[in-house]
């Protein structure tokens, strides 16, 4: 029998990244993540994909977009006190191709990103990604395609200023 604790370690980690990479932001995240398992465990009984993750992840992207509908009403606040602590070099300019990443990904339209992320970074299969945003097989392709093809470009116009 599946324990709270045992479907929380087993998928925390990837609905964690998920969540990060559909908020941008990682205290957002984190209260994604854990009102995913809570809603997840109270209606463990009502799963509505063929795989348990790809359910989390259906969870995860709803209260996200729930959260936008939110925010709309509300002020954005910007953090005017930076980490003074500096890191190293590697570190910064990891930090600065994720923030080239995140910039493209948000010039696309939410379900895309979804699509990408859901790919990508999480590795379900097409037909997954599919049945979880509710589109067709040979869209959530496109989507996908549509994405790495702007990457890519973005990379070589990276290398082509060095």
């Amino acid at each position: 029998m599946l324990t709270f604790q045992d479907l929380y370690e087993t998928y925390a980690p990837d609905v964690y990244r998920f969540a990060v990479w559909l908020a941008g932001d990682q205290s957002e995240a984190e209260d994604i993540t854990s009102e995913t398992f809570v809603r997840a465990w109270v209606h463990i009984d009502r799963i509505r994909t063929e795989t348990l993750k790809g359910y989390l992840f259906a969870i995860a992207r709803n209260l996200f977009l729930e959260q936008q509908r939110k925010r709309k009403r509300h002020v954005v606040l910007h953090d005017i006190y930076p980490d003074p602590a500096p890191g190293p070099g590697k570190v910064i300019e990891a930090r600065l191709q994720i923030r080239n990443i995140q910039q493209v990904l948000d010039t696309f339209p939410e379900v895309d990103r979804t699509a990408f992320i859901l790919r990508i970074q999480h590795e379900l299969p097409y037909d997954e990604i599919a049945r979880v945003l509710r589109i067709s097989l040979t869209n959530t392709k496109v989507k996908v395609h549509r994405i790495r093809k702007q990457l890519f470009s973005l990379c070589m116009e990276k290398e082509a200023r060095q």
